[in-house]
C-alpha cells in the first residue's frame, strides 16, 4: 500500500491537467444537494474526458489503494458521490456525448455526463424521447440516474430508469472494461448484470457509457388538471381513487399545504387557501381528453375541485409549480430532502403518519409526492450553522424525527427510497429493510466486483 502522496503523483504523471487540486474543486466535490458533507478534503478531482481516462484512475487506485468515489453533477440527495479524506473524486461531468442514435431500434448509446434535458433535446428532431424525467432533469446526469436507480415525474406511466436502460458499459475497480446487457428488445443470456449495476450507487464500477431504451413522442393532445382539496389525506385519498378507476395519468403530482404556500410565495402566485392541498395530473395521448375528463369526475366526486386545461403551455406553467420545490424549500431553511415510497392505498396513512411525526417532534415536514406511484419527498426544515466549508448538516432532533418516519414507511409496507439511493444518509436503516441475511448477501456482492473495497467505501452498506 502506497501513500496518498504517490497517487497523486502518478495521477498527475497520467492524465495532466485533469487533475484538479484547487481548493474550490475540492471542496465541491465534498457536498451534493442533500446537505451533507464528507468528513475532510478529497485527494484531488479527476476530471474524466474518455473511457481511458477512467481506466488509468482505477488502476492507480487499485496499486496504491486509494479510495475512489464516482460523482456526476453532484446533484444527488444522499451523500452517495461525497468524496472525503484521502478520496479520488471521480468527476465523469465532462464525457457528456450523445454517442449514437438509431430511430429503427428506438435506442441510443450515451455517455454517462449527458443531462437528461439535453439528451431530450438532442433526441427531439428524431421524434424520440427518453422516458426517466426526475424534477432535476435540467442539471441531472444519466449516468446519475443510473447509479441511483432515479424515477420522475412520469414514472408512474413510463416507468423508471431500470425501464429504459439495454445495458451499460462499466470499468471495474481494476480498471477492466465491461460491455454489460444488449441492444435487443429482449435477452437472457446469463445474469442480468445490468439491472445489478442500476442503483448500486456506484459501489460496483464506474458506468461510461449506457444503451437507453427510447420511446417515440407521444402523439395526440396533452391535458393538464389542476384539483384543490380542503386537506392533505383528502388529496391523497383521491389520488388513491384515480388509480383504483383505472385511469392512467402520466403525471400524478400531490403537493400539501405547507410545500404549496412555499412554492406559491416563491414563484408571486397568490396565495393558496390555508390548509389546502393540490394535485396536478397531466393525460396525453389519443385517448388524452377524454381520460383528463374522466379523472375530473373522480377528483371531483373526491372533494376536489378541479379544472382541467387542453393547453399545453398552461400545463407547463402549472408543472412548473411543482418543479419550484426544491428552491421554495431553501428559501424556507436548511432542508432535508427525503424519499420514501408506500403502496398507493396507503398514501393517505403515510400523510397521517407526516402529520404525527410534525406534532410529537415539533418539526415542520413540507411534503410532495409522485402520487402515482406512492413515492412521497417530506422535506425536514431546520436552521443550522454552517461548517467551514459553508455546508449545513441536520442536527440530530431532526435525524430522530427522520428516523421515525422512515419506520412509519416500512411499517406501511413501504421502502426507504424510490428514487434518491441509499448514500450516506441511510445506511443505518438499510439492514431494517433487507434484513440481516439479505444485507450480507448484498455486501458479498459488492466484493466479488471489488475485492480491495476501493469504490466509494462508507456508501450504502456500512453501518
Amino acid at each position: 500500500m502506497t501513500s496518498g502522496a504517490d497517487a497523486l503523483d502518478q495521477l498527475r504523471a497520467a492524465l495532466g491537467d485533469r487533475v484538479d487540486t484547487s481548493a474550490a474543486s475540492l471542496a465541491a466535490a465534498r457536498a451534493d444537494k442533500s446537505g451533507h458533507a464528507a468528513s475532510g478534503l478529497p485527494l484531488a478531482v479527476v476530471h474524466a474526458r474518455s473511457i481511458d481516462d477512467v481506466q488509468q484512475t482505477l488502476r492507480i487506485a487499485a496499486s496504491t489503494g486509494a479510495p475512489v468515489v464516482t460523482r456526476g453533477a453532484g446533484t444527488g440527495l444522499a451523500g452517495g458521490a461525497n468524496a472525503g479524506d484521502g478520496e479520488i473524486s471521480l468527476s465523469v461531468r465532462g464525457m457528456d456525448r450523445v454517442l449514437e442514435v438509431r430511430p429503427d431500434d428506438l435506442l441510443a448509446v450515451v455517455e454517462p455526463g449527458v443531462l437528461n434535458a439535453d439528451l431530450n433535446t438532442a433526441l427531439a428532431p428524431y421524434g424520440l424521447w427518453w422516458a426517466p424525467d426526475p424534477a432535476s432533469r435540467a442539471i441531472s446526469t444519466v449516468g446519475g440516474n443510473i447509479a441511483t436507480g432515479a424515477g420522475g415525474l412520469l414514472c408512474a406511466k413510463y416507468g423508471v430508469v431500470r425501464d429504459a436502460v439495454l445495458g451499460v458499459d462499466l470499468v471495474l475497480a481494476d480498471g477492466r472494461l465491461l460491455r454489460l446487457g444488449h441492444r435487443t428488445v429482449k435477452g437472457v443470456t446469463g445474469l442480468d448484470l445490468t439491472s445489478l449495476v442500476i442503483g448500486s450507487e456506484g459501489t460496483l464500477g464506474v458506468v461510461v457509457g449506457a444503451t437507453l431504451k427510447l420511446r417515440r413522442l407521444v402523439p395526440g393532445e396533452v391535458c393538464t388538471i389542476a384539483a384543490t382539496f380542503p386537506d392533505v389525506r383528502t388529496a391523497a385519498e383521491a389520488s388513491s381513487a384515480v388509480t383504483a378507476s383505472g385511469a392512467q395519468p402520466a403525471i400524478m403530482e400531490l403537493m400539501d399545504a405547507a410545500s404549496l404556500a412555499a412554492v406559491h410565495a416563491l414563484l408571486a402566485l397568490e396565495a393558496p387557501t390555508p390548509g389546502a392541498a393540490q394535485l396536478t395530473i397531466q393525460t396525453d395521448g389519443p385517448a388524452a381528453i377524454a381520460e383528463a375528463d374522466a379523472i375530473a369526475d373522480v377528483l371531483r366526486r373526491a372533494g376536489g375541485t378541479a379544472v382541467v386545461s387542453h393547453d399545453r403551455e398552461e400545463g407547463e406553467r402549472l408543472l412548473a409549480i411543482r418543479r419550484s420545490m426544491h428552491p421554495a424549500m431553501e428559501s424556507l431553511g436548511t432542508a432535508l430532502i427525503e424519499d420514501v415510497s408506500v403502496p398507493r392505498s396507503a398514501l393517505p396513512a403515510m400523510f397521517d403518519e407526516i402529520a404525527r411525526v410534525e406534532r410529537e417532534h415539533g418539526v415542520v415536514i413540507p411534503t410532495v409526492a409522485h402520487a402515482g406511484d406512492g413515492n412521497l419527498h417530506p422535506n425536514f426544515i431546520f436552521e443550522a450553522e454552517p461548517d467551514e466549508f459553508g455546508v449545513v448538516e441536520a442536527p440530530d432532533d431532526i435525524w430522530a424525527a427522520a428516523d421515525d418516519l422512515f419506520r412509519a414507511a416500512l411499517r406501511l409496507g413501504g421502502t426507504l427510497t424510490g428514487e434518491h439511493g441509499v448514500g450516506v444518509l441511510k445506511r443505518r436503516w438499510l439492514a431494517d429493510e433487507l434484513g440481516e441475511d439479505q444485507w450480507e448477501l448484498q455486501r458479498q456482492i459488492t466484493r466479488v466486483f471489488d475485492p480491495q473495497g476501493i469504490l466509494n467505501p462508507g456508501k450504502v452498506f456500512a453501518r
